[in-house]
């Protein structure tokens, strides 16, 4: 059994969705951000960092407990765990991880960058917002011309897509206001049409029927 530590955040939901998509039993716990939950001494013992999500897998490797931390890190575990989502040939698998990293590294701290500036920074600067907002709307439209050419990232379905939908979910209004990335738009419907997919973006909305 994996319990899953995590809240409604592209970064927190990630970790359901992957969860749910690999078919693993887990038991999930909202820790709830915005009213410092992560800060809790017991949490705290989960990850010093006091950052989400958190999986605990009392069936890790050799069948030995593992805690494992930071999103990108829990959908590699997952998708290892149950040998899915991670291309045997190698050239997509080397897209995959491409566009990997890039959801990590471009898309996810820009998209970061712009809650933290709205919620929590102390200084609110108009200037830099803008400039981040277009530095994020460059990250999609670079993915939305792959997607003009390719289904997924990787030519499969893989641990890109994954990442980067929970993201995409929560920045689709952006999006659409700006008029961009219809082939981006496609492969979210797509997603978004995944039962795995729902079910992970939706892991506190309903009765806890996961595991049935």
């Amino acid at each position: 059994m994996i319990d899953l530590y995590t809240d409604i955040t592209p970064n927190g939901l990630r970790a359901a969705v992957i969860l749910e998509e690999a078919g693993l039993e887990y038991r999930p716990h909202r820790i709830d951000t915005q009213k410092g939950d992560q800060h809790a001494p017991a949490f705290r013992r989960l990850n010093p960092a006091e950052a989400i999500p958190v999986v605990v897998d009392a069936d890790g490797p050799s069948g030995q407990p593992i805690t494992m931390t930071q999103s990108g890190a829990i959908v590699l575990y997952a998708a290892r765990k149950v040998d899915r989502f991670l291309p045997t040939d190698p050239r997509r698998h080397a897209q995959a991880m491409q566009w990997f990293m890039q959801v990590g590294t471009d898309i996810s701290s820009a998209s970061s960058w712009l809650f933290n500036h709205a919620t929590a920074m102390p200084e609110k600067s108009a200037a830099n917002a803008a400039w981040m907002e277009s530095r994020l709307l460059k990250a999609f439209s670079l993915a939305d011309s792959w997607l003009a050419e390719h289904e997924y990232f990787g030519d499969e379905l893989s641990v890109a897509d994954f990442l980067l939908y929970p993201n995409f979910a929560f920045r689709r209004p952006m999006l659409e206001e700006a008029g961009l990335c219809s082939h981006l738009q496609r492969w979210g419907a797509l997603m978004a049409a995944r039962r795995g997919v729902d079910r992970g973006m939706n892991v506190f909305a309903r009765p806890d029927d996961r595991r049935s």
